[in-house]
């Protein structure tokens, strides 16, 4: 696993573009007519507010209090930087409120209080109770996030949940369960030592001693050694809770026979002594971020049979909190809790420890470049496998009610797990197999239009990614300061600049390109200024000969134009089964668009060798085609002579005999929808459609646009497909992600 680097500029860039921040609210309700207005506000609203008063429980159900947390900070200790003060963190909790959003879908809103006080932030956080389902307190400083979230817990009667504490300890614990099972050693027989008695540490060790860890076996030190009975220096009330009695005074003494270290402290604490000191299979848990206290590479130097977890995602074994908190509250507002205790904390721990222990999906070893399976390295699942959302919540659910932590118990557990696996939205399961596809494959990709700053940021992207090796089409000069300007500068160095005046390859270029097309009305002059001027002809040529793997343009012109230009390299048109698809991404939904960039006016073969390849690129999302052929006509009503072709067109899939469903002609509501499927029984579609074949390219090109614009539907392609090379071409109103996303399904081969 590789990390991934990015400027300071790119992630400015991040923040900032499409729109400033990371999320924005949407309504779950109609907004439109005047009969909307009077029940969502004045006069309808009041009725559930009388039921609400009477019956507080049913703000669950009226409201969307079940499913909303609050990131709260103070910005006393944001992330490792310190202290930034409130608005200085507040980045990062709206990050947070994505993460809860992305990883289990909870809503979540980030709120940044402006004090240290921790009376006043704890009379903020009480006050605004009755919004949220649970509050999850984030980047306070100890010791004053001890007392603000013993507090907060005391008085509201919903989940307070520090992450910083009780994430770290989570994770930790599930991977500290699989660790030990590896090792054959039993918690209750363990010496734990920990460094770092901040809030994170104290934490884990209190879990873990809720979890069978024994007091005389815990050693805890912080900066000034041994935290013992008796000591006085640095000491306050939660340390002394985990004072110990012993002779032991410093960390190197006491990690003489030690089988655990968990260290949330700093860099360079454990030296390869003290590892060499610990008894066999010693387990390791340096999380100390962004350096751990030893890396794994000089912790088994010294032990090779040391267990070795980091908090960095370019090491096995990453304690990462986005495997609980999104999982954990998932799992509280679900069953209406009134707090995340203890033995939540400890479900949520098993249930990914047994995780691990299973065999790993696929699409979760591609994304990773390795295959993963339980061992030492690998004893703690990734935040990606598909598996946690209906995995981990129903156990934290389950320890929630048979604690009474629940207002309201699941009754029907079965059904709730399957509900949970159709929670989350396909696209992103699908877009990550796709990333992780690429990753594996590393094509080397040409970027033809190294003239613009947006191509260019796409090629650093993609190269820093770790998908492959970028090769952008232009002066080096050139290019070099479109790099400064950006911010980009040290990528200069990375990528490679390919330049027509200076390639040895121009010449056999040229005599392929005038075999294909002298008899096509070109001539040795137009041939040369093809290969030698035009950016995208000499890209395409590249392309043929093998000097690249797959091919990005088009963010500069038109796409019949870049149609035309690549037509002189490739057979790329309607006669030789060329294809557009686009790919519309909206509210979980997936459908495939086709033709829109090829065929002007399809006929029935056309459309039935269009269907096709549609189906083929969606098989390549992961995808079980079936195709609808859409008219403004179904079964032949009403009767119209341009509406035929979309009649025979199946008729035509029917003799080639192809392996998807088909069904038409048909209105694109029957086609979509289920319900509206029903009146027509004898129809083959088992489900919704997920590709619509379109009469013509001029109604697939409104559809889509109009689909993006009053939708907000997020469009991908057209995806060039029937091609024999990995082509793909961009619009010339791409941003950077854009021309970095079809450069992703170009190293797919998406098409």
């Amino acid at each position: 696993m590789s990390r991934t680097k990015y400027t300071r500029e790119e992630a400015l860039a991040f923040h900032y573009e499409p729109m400033p921040g990371k999320w924005e609210v949407n309504a779950t309700v109609p907004m439109t007519t005047q009969r909307d207005l009077s029940l969502a506000y004045s006069p309808g609203v009041a009725v559930p507010c009388e039921e609400i008063a009477q019956n507080p429980e049913l703000a669950y159900d009226y409201t969307n209090k079940g499913n909303l947390v609050a990131v709260i900070s103070n910005g006393t200790a944001v992330l490792g930087l310190g202290n930034l003060g409130a608005l200085g963190s507040k980045p990062v909790m709206e990050g947070k409120s994505v993460l809860f959003k992305r990883f289990a879908d909870v809503n979540s809103i980030d709120i940044e209080l402006d004090t240290e006080d921790p009376d006043e932030f704890i009379k903020a956080v009480k006050l605004m109770g009755p919004t949220f389902g649970g509050i999850n307190l984030e980047d306070i400083k100890a010791p004053e996030c001890f007392i603000i979230e013993q507090t907060l817990k005391e008085q509201m009667d919903i989940p307070v949940f520090h992450d910083d504490q009780h994430g770290t300890a989570v994770i930790c614990a599930a991977g500290l369960i699989n660790a030990l099972h590896i090792s054959g050693k039993k918690i209750e027989d363990c010496r734990i030592v920990l460094n770092g008695a901040g809030a994170a540490g104290i934490a884990c060790i209190e879990l873990l001693k809720s979890m069978g860890a024994r007091h005389e076996n815990c050693i805890a030190c912080d900066t000034k050694g041994v935290i013992y009975q008796g000591r006085t220096e640095g000491m306050n009330q939660w340390k002394s809770a985990h004072a110990v009695k012993t002779d032991l005074r410093t960390l190197e003494e006491a990690m003489k026979g030690a089988d655990v270290f968990i260290g949330v402290s700093v860099k360079g604490a454990v030296t390869p002594a003290m590892v060499e000191s610990m008894a066999d299979n010693p387990v390791i848990f340096a999380m100390a971020n962004p350096d751990p206290e030893i890396t794994p590479e000089e912790a088994q130097e010294i032990r090779q049979d040391a267990i070795v977890a980091t908090g960095r995602s370019d090491y096995p074994n990453q304690v990462n909190n986005v495997l609980g908190f999104p999982y954990l509250f998932r799992g509280a507002l679900d069953i209406h809790a009134r707090a995340i205790n203890d033995a939540m904390k400890i479900a949520c721990a098993e249930a990914l420890a047994a995780l691990a222990r299973e065999d790993v999906p696929d699409e979760v070893a591609l994304a990773y470049g390795t295959a993963l399976s339980f061992g030492r390295d690998y004893i703690i699942p990734t935040p990606f496998d598909p598996r946690l959302i209906w995995r981990i919540p129903p156990a934290v659910a389950r320890a929630g009610m048979d604690t009474g932590a629940a207002r309201r118990p699941i009754i029907d557990m079965e059904a709730y797990e399957e509900s949970l696996k159709v929670r989350m939205d396909p696209t992103a399961s699908i877009l990550r197999s796709i990333n992780a596809r690429a990753r594996a494959n590393q094509t080397r990709m040409i970027f033809s239009e190294g003239d613009d700053p947006r191509v260019l940021r796409a090629a650093v992207m993609y190269q820093r990614s770790g998908l492959g090796q970028a090769l952008v089409v232009g002066r080096e000069a050139d290019v070099k300061a479109k790099l400064d300007a950006a911010g980009l500068a040290d990528a200069a160095s990375e990528i490679e600049v390919v330049n027509a005046a200076n390639t040895p390859h121009l010449e056999t270029y040229k005599e392929f390109l005038y075999a294909r097309g002298q008899r096509k009305g070109l001539d040795r002059t137009d041939v040369h200024r093809l290969a030698a001027r035009d950016r995208h002809v000499f890209a395409a040529l590249m392309l043929a000969h093998g000097h690249g793997d797959g091919l990005i343009l088009g963010a500069t012109r038109k796409s019949a134009h870049v149609m035309e230009l690549i037509n002189h390299v490739f057979d790329a048109d309607a006669k030789h089964g060329a294809a557009g698809v686009t790919v519309l991404l909206h509210k979980g939904r997936i459908v495939l668009v086709a033709d829109t960039l090829v065929h002007e006016w399809p006929n029935e073969h056309d459309l039935a060798t269009i269907a096709e390849r549609a189906a083929g690129v969606a098989r390549h999302l992961g995808l079980e085609p079936r195709v609808a052929f859409v008219s403004f006509s179904t079964f032949g009503y009403p009767v119209s002579e341009r509406a035929e072709k979309m009649h025979l067109a199946p008729e035509v899939l029917d003799a080639r005999g192809v392996s998807f469903e088909y069904e038409g002609e048909m209105t694109v509501d029957v086609a979509l929808n289920t319900r509206a499927q029903e009146a027509y029984p004898f129809q083959r579609l088992t489900g919704p459609a997920n590709i619509l074949v379109v009469p013509a390219r001029h109604s697939a090109s409104i559809s889509v646009k109009m689909m993006q614009e009053l939708a907000g539907a997020t469009v991908i392609g057209p995806i060039l497909t029937g091609v024999d090379r990995s082509i793909q071409i961009c619009s010339t109103n791409s941003t950077a992600n854009d021309i970095l996303n079809m450069a992703v399904l170009a190293a797919c081969k998406v098409g």
